[in-house]
């Protein structure tokens, strides 16, 4: 796993720490910003949610965003985030929240131009809380929300009064962009 562009182009990301932890694929991260960038997506403050090894929140920091805050409950995931950003120089750049994403909405501070979510695909209680997201202002208004999921589950066709831009499938992940 690597940077795909931007600043820290090429460098190396510690991979997660637990098995069961799906990192987002090279592959899958470049559609993402090729898509983000295709759309004229800001990228300032960006939100990384459900963080797992950090890579999206990184990816965009190397891009050029100017903060990134990361959400991620695992402690030991934390500790990757923590080591990647440390790798590509952007520690300074970044906040770690050691919190489930339910319990960091209220201390996070928004409005973020981004947020990306990468939630396992099986957890249940995803959207509702990037409704939550959205409904409480930590999006943007003209924001952009980036959910990578499983191809089998589709999302609604608006959250939290921001209508899908489009909903694209690579392999076994789907990726649904709301603004």
């Amino acid at each position: 796993m690597r940077v795909i562009g931007g600043s820290a182009r090429g460098r190396r990301l510690k991979g997660p720490t637990r098995t069961g932890t799906r990192p987002t694929s090279d592959l899958v991260r470049g559609v993402i910003f090729d898509l983000l960038v295709a759309h004229d997506a800001e990228m300032g403050a960006v939100l990384d949610l459900y963080s797992g090894t950090g890579a999206l929140g990184i990816e965009a920091l190397s891009r050029g965003a100017e903060r990134c805050d990361f959400v991620e409950a695992d402690a030991r995931a934390c500790e990757v985030i923590r080591d990647n950003l440390a790798r590509t120089g952007m520690l300074d750049r970044a906040k770690v929240y050691p919190l489930p994403v339910a319990k960091a909405l209220g201390r996070l501070k928004g409005p973020y131009d981004l947020v990306v979510a990468d939630p396992p695909y099986e957890y249940d209680r995803a959207e509702t809380e990037l409704r939550d997201v959205v409904e409480r202002g930590l999006l943007a208004p003209g924001g952009t929300l980036v959910v990578e999921h499983s191809k089998r589950r589709d999302w609604p066709r608006e959250l939290g009064g921001r209508p899908q831009l489009l909903s694209r499938r690579h392999g076994d992940t789907r990726i649904t962009i709301y603004r």
